[in-house]
């Protein structure tokens, strides 16, 4: 999983930034980005994209990765933001927040010198590549999958304390059939994104008004 970085490491290239985000599909909360940049040649036994790793794999591995991490980075931007610009630019602009915040141990910013994106492109100067698939793909995106998710479920975990009701700690603000329920009998917070629930709540609204003509048949 590093052909990637070895490829911008022998054209010269030291400080490789991978990022991936988390949170695009959800129904609430924030879509969250995380920018890192892995020491040379370095190989965490078990890294691979975060969907496919347990929670338990996922705690565990974060840990791991920051403390092997030359420089991290998280950019976060909010439901409100993500209903006026729409997801994609949300999380576009969440990587380059990431990237923007990118610090080492000592709390110094570093700039990268190339950038390795998860089928993604960010408005930065600095040279970059898009990667499909690079969190199954690149050893430093599945890395930055993993702290991505871990730092955003926590965070799920504080926002289901603050919203009681939605299983957020549970479903992480995904579309689940819990979470739709939810929806519909409490409403939504002020983290839930109101331009992802118009569809939801419409299909619902189709769905209820299909079966009672079939049930009145």
């Amino acid at each position: 999983m590093l052909t990637f970085e070895r490829e911008l490491w022998e054209k010269g290239y030291e400080y490789i930034a991978c990022i991936d985000e988390v949170g695009r599909g959800c129904l609430a909360g924030d879509v969250v980005a995380c920018a890192i940049i892995m020491p040379k040649d370095l190989i965490i036994e078990g890294v691979n994209d975060s969907k496919k790793l347990s929670a338990k794999k996922r705690e565990k591995l974060y840990d791991i990765i920051l403390d092997k991490a030359i420089a991290v980075g998280i950019g976060e931007v909010d439901s409100k933001t993500i209903d006026k610009i729409n997801i994609k630019k949300s999380a576009q602009l969440a990587m380059k927040k990431a990237v923007m915040s990118l610090r080492d141990k000592n709390n110094n910013i570093i700039r990268p010198d190339f950038i390795l994106i998860d089928a993604e492109k960010i408005d930065v100067d600095i040279p970059q590549m898009s990667i499909v698939k690079g969190d199954s793909r690149c050893h430093g995106i599945a890395a930055a999958s993993i702290v991505a998710k871990v730092y955003r479920d926590r965070k799920c975990i504080e926002w289901a304390k603050k919203y009681r009701g939605y299983g957020l700690e549970q479903h992480k603000g995904y579309a689940t059939k819990k979470h739709r329920e939810a929806i519909k009998e409490l409403g939504p917070s002020p983290i839930h994104r109101l331009s992802f629930l118009k569809n939801i709540l419409e299909k619902e609204r189709q769905l209820n008004l299909f079966g009672d003509i079939y049930e009145n048949k």
